[in-house]
């Protein structure tokens, strides 16, 4: 099957964005999400793990490690097309993967570990 168009996906970013309740969102400030085709190379500043495919990735400085007086340039969330549309071949399975990668970047956003995320599930 053949991936979705950008504009199918980007629009699987806006439903997915649009799912986050208001009260969370009313909090999330300072933070542009994007889709982009590719993760680069030195994303993570390592090489991934064997087997791991980077599908989303936050830039920034989450809520809870900003001080009173914080200011900088807008976090960014970045949503990898590539990665997710390969790893998944049906609109609904790339759809629900472009939803769990949006909020699990978010909740990076808010302060909450990679950790954290598998022991909630996500």
């Amino acid at each position: 099957m053949e991936a979705p168009d950008r504009e199918t996906f980007e629009g699987f970013v806006a439903d997915a964005l649009d799912s986050i309740p208001d009260e969370f969102r009313a909090e999330m400030d300072n933070v542009e999400v994007v889709v982009e085709e590719e993760p680069p190379p030195d994303a993570l500043g390592t090489p991934m793990p064997r087997g791991h495919t980077l599908f989303g990735l936050y830039h920034g400085v989450p809520k809870t490690a900003r001080g009173i007086h914080y200011q900088s340039m807008p976090d960014k969330i970045s949503i990898y097309r590539g990665p997710i549309t390969r790893a998944f071949r049906t609109p609904s399975r790339i759809k629900e993967e472009v939803r769990r990668t949006v909020i699990h970047e978010i909740a990076h956003h808010f302060g909450i570990d990679d950790d954290r995320l598998h022991e909630l599930g996500w």
